[in-house]
């Protein structure tokens, strides 16, 4: 897992759960890393930082199991790390967002697409 967030173009917005979380202005998109050597799983990160992003809490969004398994994307997560791959993406539907998850630990987090 790359271990360099992030590049220019982003700005600090938020701190959640001890991460920072990034916007891209010109995109309108928010931007976490993961790695594997994190504590948290990578599905729980990715939820945190929703609901972040989102300014609501945790409580309020809806099952990330409800769009996908969260241990099989942890698990996908653990193998890109395991061989170190950085190519590879997944993108889903969260709590009205589309999410982008990248084998580099990257998570994209697209609050202004319509569902």
């Amino acid at each position: 897992m790359s271990l360099s967030p992030p590049s220019d173009g982003l700005t600090p917005v938020d701190d959640a759960a001890g991460r920072t979380v990034y916007r891209d202005e010109d995109r309108d998109t928010y931007h976490v890393w993961w790695t594997d050597s994190d504590p948290e799983a990578v599905s729980t990160v990715l939820v945190l930082a929703v609901a972040s992003v989102l300014e609501t809490d945790l409580e309020e969004l809806e099952a990330l199991s409800t769009r996908v398994d969260p241990d099989a994307l942890d698990a996908l997560f653990a193998h890109w790390g395991r061989h170190r791959l950085e190519d590879g993406t997944t993108s889903f539907r969260f709590a009205g967002c589309t999410v982008s998850c990248h084998a580099s630990g990257e998570l994209v987090i697209d609050p202004s697409t319509d569902s």
